[in-house]
C-alpha cells in the first residue's frame, strides 16, 4: 500500500503536469485563433466586402474595422463574425482593433485629402500589436505621381517595405465595377459614356479576383512579400459597349460626354476637391490611357483571370455591380 506521503507527491506531480498540458494547449489554441482572424477594413464596403467571404471559405474568422453599429449589420450579413468599432483617423482605435488578429486587409477611402496618413497609421498600428500579415489594396501605377490618388499609395507602400510584417501589395487595375454602377442607365438609355475618348484603352480587372487574391495572401504563404499588378486587359469604352451589346442582345452605344455632364448624371459622392481629383483621373485616360496586361493576374491565379464579357454577363444576371 503507498504511503500518505508518496501519494500526495505523485497527486501534485501528476496535476502540475495536467495544468501545464492544458494551458499549453490554451495557448496554442489561442494562437491558432489569433493567426486565423483577419482584420478587415471596411468591410462593409462594396470592394472590401469581396473579401469577407473570400476569408471566411478558407476557414479564417473575420474582424470588421467598421465606423458604426449600422455599418456591423452590414458586415456581419456579409460573413463577418467579430466587430471592431473604429475609424481610420484614430490611431488608438486601430491599436485595439488589430490586436489578437493574424492578418489585416486594407483598402484606403477613395479620394480622401489624408489617405496615406490614414494608412500608414494603420501599418504602424499592426506592428504594434504584433499582426503578422498585411495586404495592401493599392492601385496600379502608383508612381503616376500626376495622379493624386495614385500617389497616396507610396507612403502606404513605403511603410509596409520598412517594416517587419510580411506584406502582400496589389497594383489594381480600374475596376470593373465601375461599368456596374451605371447599370441601370445604360439598360435604360442603351449607352455607355465616360468622361474621356471611347477609343482610350484602359486596363481594367474585376474586384473579385483581387479579393480572391488578397485571402490567398492572408490564409497561406504563395504570395508572401508579392507586388503585383492586377490587370486582365486592356478595354477602350467600344469594346465595352460590345460585350454588353452581345449579352444584352441590342445595340449599345458609347459616348463620351464632358466631365460636368457626366458629374450630373452619375451623381458621385464626393466634394469639389475630390471631383477635381477624378478629373485629372480622366484627363489622364484621354491623354494616354492606362496599360496593363493580364500575365501577373493570371499566374497568382492559377487561371484566367474573369474577363470583360464574363464580368458583364454576371452583372446582366444579377444587376448589381459586384
Amino acid at each position: 500500500m503507498r504511503c500518505p506521503a508518496k501519494t500526495w507527491r505523485w497527486f501534485r506531480r501528476t496535476f502540475t503536469t495536467l495544468i501545464f498540458c492544458l494551458t499549453f494547449h490554451l495557448k496554442r489554441l489561442s494562437m491558432a485563433k489569433s493567426e486565423s482572424t483577419i482584420l478587415v477594413v471596411g468591410a462593409a464596403g462594396k470592394f472590401a466586402g469581396l473579401v469577407v467571404p473570400e476569408l471566411v471559405g478558407r476557414g479564417a474568422t473575420v474582424r470588421a474595422l467598421v465606423r458604426d453599429e449600422a455599418k456591423a449589420s452590414l458586415a456581419r450579413s456579409m460573413g463577418a463574425s467579430e466587430i471592431a468599432i473604429g475609424d481610420l483617423g484614430d490611431a488608438d482605435s486601430l491599436v485595439d482593433a488589430c490586436r489578437g488578429v493574424g492578418g489585416v486587409f486594407h483598402i484606403g477611402p477613395a479620394f480622401v485629402a489624408n489617405e496615406a496618413a490614414m494608412g500608414v497609421s494603420l501599418v504602424e498600428a499592426a506592428e504594434r500589436s504584433g499582426v503578422t500579415k498585411f495586404v495592401f489594396s493599392s492601385v496600379i501605377q502608383p508612381t503616376n505621381i500626376a495622379l493624386e490618388n495614385h500617389a497616396s499609395k507610396i507612403p502606404v507602400e513605403d511603410a509596409l517595405y520598412s517594416s517587419r510584417l510580411v506584406y502582400t501589395v496589389l497594383h489594381s487595375a480600374n475596376l470593373m465595377q465601375n461599368i456596374g454602377l451605371a447599370w441601370p442607365a445604360i439598360v435604360r438609355d442603351g449607352r455607355f459614356g465616360e468622361p474621356f475618348p471611347s477609343e482610350s484603352r484602359v486596363a481594367r480587372v474585376d474586384y473579385r479576383d483581387v479579393a480572391e487574391l488578397a485571402a490567398v495572401a492572408l490564409t497561406g504563404e504563395r504570395l508572401d512579400y508579392a507586388t503585383l499588378e492586377l490587370a486582365a486587359g486592356m478595354y477602350s469604352r467600344h469594346d465595352i459597349v460590345a460585350a454588353i451589346a452581345d449579352v444584352l442582345g441590342r445595340p449599345i452605344e458609347a459616348f463620351a460626354p464632358a466631365f460636368d455632364d457626366w458629374v450630373r448624371a452619375a451623381r458621385p459622392p464626393y466634394d469639389e476637391r475630390q471631383l477635381r481629383m477624378l478629373e485629372r483621373v480622366f484627363h489622364h485616360y484621354a491623354s494616354c490611357g492606362l496599360g496593363g496586361n493580364s500575365l501577373t493576374l493570371t499566374a497568382a491565379l492559377g487561371r484566367e483571370p474573369r474577363s470583360l464579357r464574363d464580368y458583364v454577363r454576371d452583372l446582366a444576371g444579377t444587376g448589381r455591380a459586384a
